[in-house]
């Protein structure tokens, strides 16, 4: 069984993926703080500093300044605001990791592509399988007639 356990954890795909996740943990750190530090605070002067975590709706019907005094009197509350601070912080993230990762690894990989094979410029002789030029009307190996390709 420790064989087996052994031959499971040195597979390849596994070590790639806690790699992977180690990184993706690393690189989770750098985003958030791209986003949080760079990207939000000039959405904040755009915005005029409407702080959205603030935005909800008492579902009780009785007014509450706060969501922590709603949620201290137990009250159902819709937090709508935390929902759009949400989903902004996610459309972020995604833009980031489009344009610092996505966009970038395209154009590397589109650079890296190999180019198209060139033409082949010599086949096979049909009677001596000894290669020869496109052109040839002889094989100059076994001096065989061959039809022009």
């Amino acid at each position: 069984m420790f064989k087996e356990f052994k031959q499971f954890i040195l597979r390849g795909n596994v070590v790639d993926l806690a790699v992977g996740v180690v990184i993706g943990a690393a690189f989770g750190a750098v985003v958030t703080s791209l986003v949080n530090d760079i990207l939000m605070p000039p959405l904040g002067m755009l915005t005029h500093g409407i702080d959205f975590s603030k935005l909800f709706v008492s579902l009780s019907g009785v007014h509450y300044d706060t969501i922590a005094d709603a949620k201290a009197h137990s009250a159902a509350t819709l937090n709508y605001g935390l929902f759009i601070n949400a989903a902004i912080n996610f459309l972020l993230v995604a833009l980031a990791v489009f344009l610092f990762i996505v966009k970038p690894m395209n154009r590397f990989a589109a650079s890296k592509q190999a180019e198209p094979a060139p033409a082949p410029t010599t086949r096979d002789c049909p009677y001596c399988t000894m290669e020869i030029s496109l052109k040839a009307i002889r094989c100059p190996h076994c001096t065989s007639t061959v039809e022009v390709a």
